[in-house]
């Protein structure tokens, strides 16, 4: 079948944005009078659990690290971090990963429809569509963020949903991920899925990808 949709990850994928989570994360912390430092090898072990609250409480878990959190400053944490990723993203803190606006743009030639489908938060979507799509309002659609499903990938719960709203078959849509549990939601919804490997994520197994490109530079639209 021919490809009438594209769906986007967001963290990783249209951007290198997981070294800014990781900032925003520690500068909450701090500002709440935590000391916790997220480090680069942390933070890659933190990742493989999806969800901002999520990979707090999984931190919580951790042996030793201290002190207990109830949910409402988990909360509380997470929605500070959030306002500091978007602060640092509209200071024109973070781009668009190579060769991702040449692809939309021939999509939207192409009268392809374009979609996103992530774990992360909605604010933290619209804030990096803001800053690296401005004018372009309504050029994804759906988006579907962490907070629309239940289960945050690994689980195909989002992928489900992007394929629902778009009114498609999964046969007519193509996914852009950056990691193994964006990978095994995507491929669970029955997406074929192109892999472009990220900071965080190079190190990951990525078998059942369509492909694996270093990144988008050098995707060929018309072969799909």
């Amino acid at each position: 079948m021919v490809v009438r949709a594209l769906i986007f990850d967001v963290d990783g994928t249209l951007a290198e944005t997981e070294e800014i989570h990781r900032a925003a994360f520690e500068r909450a912390f701090a500002e709440d009078g935590l000391p916790w430092r997220w480090d680069v090898d942390l933070y890659r072990e933190l990742l493989r659990v999806t969800g901002g609250k999520e990979r707090i409480r999984h931190h919580l878990a951790m042996e030793g690290v201290g002190p207990a959190l109830d949910e409402a400053r988990i909360a509380r944490l997470h929605a500070r971090k959030n306002e500091i990723y978007g602060e640092i993203v509209r200071s024109g803190g973070c781009a668009l990963r190579p060769g991702v606006a040449d692809l939309v743009r021939a999509a939207r030639e192409a009268g392809l429809r374009l979609a996103i489908s992530t774990t992360t938060s909605r604010p933290n979507v619209d804030a990096l569509l803001a800053a690296t799509f401005a004018g372009e309002e309504g050029l994804f659609d759906p988006i579907v963020a962490g907070e629309d499903v239940a289960a945050k990938k690994p689980a195909p719960d989002a992928y489900l949903l992007a394929i629902e709203k778009l009114g498609l078959p999964a046969e007519a849509c193509l996914v852009f991920e950056d990691s193994r549990n964006g990978l095994t939601a995507a491929r669970a919804a029955g997406l074929a899925t192109i892999v472009t490997p990220s900071l965080y994520t190079a190190h990951e197994s990525f078998e059942g990808a369509a492909a694996i490109l270093p990144d988008l530079t050098a995707f060929d639209l018309a072969a799909w």
